[in-house]
């Protein structure tokens, strides 16, 4: 028997915990993104008691993944090949037009809305002094010398720099690239960030207002990508990263800069923090199934044990590069 078949049993089994209404609709909904017991409440209608039990099913089924964080559980879609490869072909042939399914998609919409405003909301509120906030975790003097080290002093053409903040990163970087853009969704703070760029005389970048889960820039066009702790405020750190490789040359690498796995509570209602921390394994699936081969990662703890530990994950896209003359002599120009 193949490792990806199921036995006649397990099949049935799995087949009977996905054959329910609800369990169906929360299989769809969990496909878009992780979601915790409350989202599901406010989307499906339902009690909490009910719908905990639909999750208990699925959750003992291996359709869905269930992780804690803090006090908060996140569920999702199965990863496996197995059972998860069943999940997505029955979710494939669901008609995304039926009136219910369509509701439940549009509420999604809405709970995810409320997370982002949330948090543009914050941003809006702490611009002039995210960079302080920042070094309330860990100094930022060596987070920034952890960078330069695992990054390198090798030139390079262009780098996107992915919630760019008050663009930091492009400044720290700027000494190394050709081309520089900074990608925010908050508009305060891409006025702060083009204030910093020009207080610093860089001339060789630029920011401008987009979505992370939706990157205006072209495909394929830079060679390190940098994400500096953005993704604990996301719904969908996994979504944020596919995107973000999608903008990788072949060759290219992907710099993630993010908490590793606290209890701090407070974040959550104080700074919009909706994810406590990413380990080790979570990140390398993550980028897996982007397409990356994480190739390092530094740990970065503070001396004083209530602030957090950051973490620094170096990927690459291992596509064979094939030099481009042209950039190369370009880059070659700019040492």
């Amino acid at each position: 028997m193949d490792k990806r078949d199921l036995n006649l049993d397990l099949m049935v089994d799995t087949l009977k915990a996905a054959a329910e209404p609800s369990r169906l609709r929360i299989l769809a909904l969990l496909s878009r993104g992780d979601l915790t017991v409350s989202d599901l409440t406010s989307i499906l209608g339902q009690s909490q008691p009910r719908v905990s039990r639909h999750l208990k099913l699925l959750f003992e089924a291996n359709l869905i993944n269930r992780y804690q964080e803090g006090s908060w559980a996140y569920f999702r879609l199965a990863e496996s090949l197995v059972v998860g490869d069943i999940a997505r072909i029955l979710l494939d042939r669901l008609d995304v037009s039926d009136p219910l399914l369509e509701r439940d998609i549009e509420r999604l919409g809405s709970v995810k809305l409320q997370r982002r405003e949330r948090a543009a909301a914050y941003f809006s509120a702490n611009a002039t002094s995210w960079d302080a906030i920042r070094s309330l975790h860990v100094p930022d003097g060596a987070v920034e010398a952890a960078l330069t080290k695992i990054i390198g002093r090798t030139p390079f053409q262009a780098m996107l720099d992915v919630g760019t903040g008050t663009g930091r990163l492009l400044e720290l970087f700027a000494p190394l690239y050709v081309r520089g853009v900074g990608i925010d969704i908050n508009r305060d703070m891409l006025t702060i960030a083009r204030s910093n760029l020009d207080r610093s005389g860089i001339t060789n970048a630029q920011v401008r207002q987009g979505d992370v889960y939706s990157l205006p820039v072209d495909r394929e066009s830079f060679d390190l990508v940098t994400v500096h702790q953005v993704l604990h405020f996301l719904d969908n750190p996994a979504e944020a990263i596919r995107e973000a490789a999608r903008a990788l040359r072949a060759g290219g690498r992907m710099l993630i800069v993010d908490f590793a796995p606290h209890d701090l509570e407070f974040l959550r209602d104080s700074h919009a923090h909706i994810r406590l921390g990413f380990n080790d394994n979570q990140m390398r699936d993550w980028l897996t199934e982007a397409g990356l081969a994480l190739e390092n990662s530094i740990e970065l703890e503070p001396k004083d044990k209530d602030k957090l530990t950051v973490k620094l994950w170096l990927a690459r896209d291992p596509r064979l590069l094939i030099a481009d003359p042209a950039l190369t002599s370009r880059v070659t120009e700019s040492v």
